[in-house]
């Protein structure tokens, strides 16, 4: 690390915070029928409580982005843990005291909502802000590593809490946020802002501009995020079911088996952070890469039966996964200055919610009309998704090489266009 960089201790608390966010609703899966039986509800009244953390979520990570812009990224982080906290406490005791807690539940999963939105897309915005070149993707290769992680453990740790009692992963949810609140708290420092950040409409103008410029490639980005993410969590929504219904593994077995995926998207998305540094032609190379994976492993799906093979296959598509997201990740957090990132990376984050939101019922929906089709139709989607990312995102090449762009003539800065270049400066 070099001198004047943050420690190794800012990086743990960093990496904490996106494991807040992935516990949310993965937690929860494993409680979903005991929650239905227990408070005597339908099975919509029981989908809605991951739902509805996941609207609210999506809905507020911009709102939150900009604040973070506005003032400080720890003075959203840590309201946001807080009320994350408080509304798992709540929904946890209105289960535990009333028998009919459903209303309150839902209260307590919109807390939980909008205190996620502060989490994994303002952490992403502080790492850029707080690390510089190589580093800075090693940091958010962990932050992904550190989301994957959290999907890995959240179905098994739901699943053995929910042995002891079925609401006692609502009460979990405090005792792992205090844990995060900690570390941030004690171990982040900001650094002092050198200016004071621009009025609301100097801001609005900024994005304006920022999309203006680089919005062909930074929404091409954000589709990929998303289409990484409406695949991986869209087929372990039909492994969890084939699973269960054709080979009646339920529980923590479950659990483990659906983990195997996330713990190879996990790894490969560490070491594939701490290996691009600045590379953007590697950057995107791994990109393109990536989809070709998630493709072949997507067609090859529709054709295989066996579990044991179908998990291998499976685990080829989470490694194009965990080559993607860590390089979309440095892409998008030098996209712009550190006046306007949190609320790019936000939208971001935002846009990978609904990824995720949307993967299981897509999917669901597709399974009912045929298996083989619902793996070409999104073979077929992550194909063009690809194909996309080699045309619409541009590397330069002094940027490749390590060198400072050349200053544009006056005659020229005008029409000068600008791709993978920070907007703002850093």
């Amino acid at each position: 690390m070099s001198e004047g960089q943050p420690s190794a201790k800012t990086i743990v608390a960093i990496g904490s915070i996106p494991l807040i966010m992935t516990l949310g609703n993965s937690m929860l899966i494993p409680i979903l029928p005991t929650m239905k039986s227990e408070l005597h509800i339908s099975s919509m009244q029981v989908s809605l409580t991951i739902t509805v953390f996941s609207l609210v979520a999506a809905f507020f990570i911009p709102v939150l982005g900009y604040l973070s812009d506005r003032y400080s990224r720890k003075a959203v982080i840590i309201p946001s843990l807080i009320l994350y906290g408080i509304g798992g406490l709540l929904a946890g005791l209105a289960a535990s005291m009333f028998p009919h807690a459903y209303a309150w539940i839902l209260v307590g999963r919109t807390l939980q909502g909008m205190g996620a939105a502060g989490t994994a897309p303002i952490a992403m915005a502080l790492t850029g802000d707080l690390f510089k070149g190589a580093e800075e993707s090693k940091v958010l290769g962990l932050v992904e590593a550190s989301n994957g992680f959290g999907k890995v453990l959240s179905p098994i740790l739901g699943a053995a809490i929910a042995l002891l009692i079925w609401y006692g992963v609502f009460y979990a949810f405090p005792g792992v946020v205090l844990i995060s609140i900690v570390l941030s708290w004690i171990w982040i420092k900001e650094k002092k802002r050198d200016k004071e950040p621009p009025a609301l409409n100097q801001y609005v103008k900024g994005l304006f501009s920022v999309f203006k410029h680089e919005g062909r490639w930074l929404f091409t980005a954000y589709l990929a995020g998303a289409t990484c993410l409406v695949t991986l969590f869209g087929i372990l929504f039909f492994l969890s079911d084939t699973l269960e219904k054709v080979y009646n593994i339920d529980g923590v077995v479950k659990g483990l088996v659906l983990a195997i995926p996330l713990l190879v998207m996990c790894t490969t998305s560490y070491i594939t952070g701490s290996k691009i540094g600045q590379k953007q032609k590697l950057m995107k190379r791994l990109i393109v890469t990536g989809f070709v994976l998630i493709t072949v492993s997507d067609a090859a799906l529709s054709f295989i039966t066996n579990l044991t093979f179908f998990i291998a296959v499976l685990a080829v598509g989470s490694v194009g996964t965990g080559l993607t997201l860590p390089c979309l990740n440095s892409f998008i957090t030098s996209a712009v200055g550190k006046e306007r990132r949190g609320f790019v990376t936000s939208l971001y984050g935002s846009v990978r919610f609904f990824g995720v939101a949307v993967g299981p019922p897509l999917f669901g929906w597709l399974m009912d009309w045929s298996r083989v089709g619902m793996f070409l139709c999104i073979a077929g989607f992550t194909f063009v998704v690809g194909v996309l990312a080699l045309f619409l995102i541009r590397v330069s090449s002094n940027q490749e090489e390590g060198r400072e762009q050349p200053k544009p003539s006056k005659k020229n800065k005008k029409r000068q266009i600008h791709y993978l270049k920070p907007v703002g400066g850093r």
